[in-house]
């Protein structure tokens, strides 16, 4: 009798410790699309900016239009990109186009002084830190969310109910990563 009572005490356990494993993993999930919804926001607000700033510098620098259509070409890959993985890489392309407009506007000392750019310059920097923030977290709760589903013995409970790995959304900056050069 006493054995049967452990037995079903044992078993009870372990049906409460697979339901909460469970529920941690559908509380993860449901962060880590919460986290994706707050970058899609601020790439939004980064992406409605972007044409206003673009239309700011063709009023000072018509002959730069190479470099103004990459702008506007990597803006709508990256507004049409669906995955974490298509945004990652659109977003890359953007960072780039955007870097080569600010040097465009370093040529120019009118632009530089003109107040609607300065402005639009500052809120993209403002969004730029947001998207910052937002893939840090976005990242935080990925990892937590893969450690769960990958450890032992959630994993198991994972691979019944078939939660899966999130991507990480990482805008590796490669000019970033290169030593300056410094000269005197």
């Amino acid at each position: 009798m006493i054995t049967l009572i452990i037995v079903i005490a044992l078993v009870v356990l372990f049906l409460l410790y697979g339901v909460s494993i469970y529920n941690r993993l559908v509380k993860l999930k449901n962060l880590v699309q919460e986290a994706w919804s707050s970058i899609d926001v601020m790439l939004k607000k980064r992406h409605d900016l972007i044409p206003n700033l673009v239309e700011t510098v063709k009023g000072y620098a018509t002959h730069e239009r190479e470099t103004l259509d990459s702008v506007t070409r990597a803006r709508n890959q990256a507004v049409s990109a669906n995955s974490v993985e298509s945004k990652e890489a659109a977003e890359k392309n953007l960072n780039q186009a955007m870097m080569n407009l600010f040097a465009v506007a370093e040529q120019y000392p009118d632009l530089k002084a003109n107040t609607n750019f300065q402005q639009l310059q500052s809120e993209l920097t403002s969004i730029e830190n947001d998207i910052e923030k937002s893939r840090r977290y976005y990242n935080g709760t990925v990892r937590e969310n893969n450690t769960l589903v990958e450890s032992f013995p959630s994993n198991i409970i994972a691979n019944m109910y078939k939660f899966e790995k999130s991507p990480f959304f990482e805008l590796d900056n490669i000019a970033e990563r290169e030593v300056p050069t410094v000269k005197f």
